[in-house]
């Protein structure tokens, strides 16, 4: 079961650290498109709301699943602890708790990426969702 322990270590924290990185650099990208938008270049609202909303829908996924991912380490990392109790018979508490630590170190690092991928995503719809109404205001047309 020394496996269980590198997929947790390197498998499941790993990923939620690609996908932090991951969502940065959706939310800094959407960002520098937000900055640049030119409001008279769009004839219509939905070509500006697909180009606006385009990439949020990445990390609102990030944002949503990697808690998912955290508990899935936590588990695996219960399940080696318990395994390494049924193995050994008799263990001490000090083993215990350093599986136990283990575990719940994938539930911290899900947070740590759900956590800002959220707030980036909410802080990222509510700039389009201004840019839209700024487009509708600068067209004359009343929001539906």
């Amino acid at each position: 079961m020394e496996w269980l322990k590198l997929i947790i270590d390197y498998g499941v924290i790993w990923l939620l650290i690609l996908l932090s990185i991951v969502a940065v650099a959706c939310a800094i990208e959407r960002n520098l498109v937000f900055r640049g938008i030119q409001l008279q270049d769009f004839t219509d609202k939905k070509s500006l709301e697909l180009e606006l909303t385009k990439k949020l829908h990445i990390i609102a996924t990030i944002g949503s699943n990697a808690p998912y991912l955290g508990l899935l380490g936590t588990v695996l990392g219960i399940m080696l602890t318990f395994y390494s109790m049924g193995s050994d018979g008799f263990m001490d508490t000090g083993k215990i708790m350093m599986g136990l630590a283990l575990a719940l170190k994938a539930t911290a690092v899900g947070l740590l990426v759900a956590i800002p991928s959220v707030v980036l995503y909410n802080l990222l719809l509510r700039r389009a969702k201004v840019l839209i109404l700024r487009w509708e205001i600068m067209n004359g047309r009343e929001r539906v």
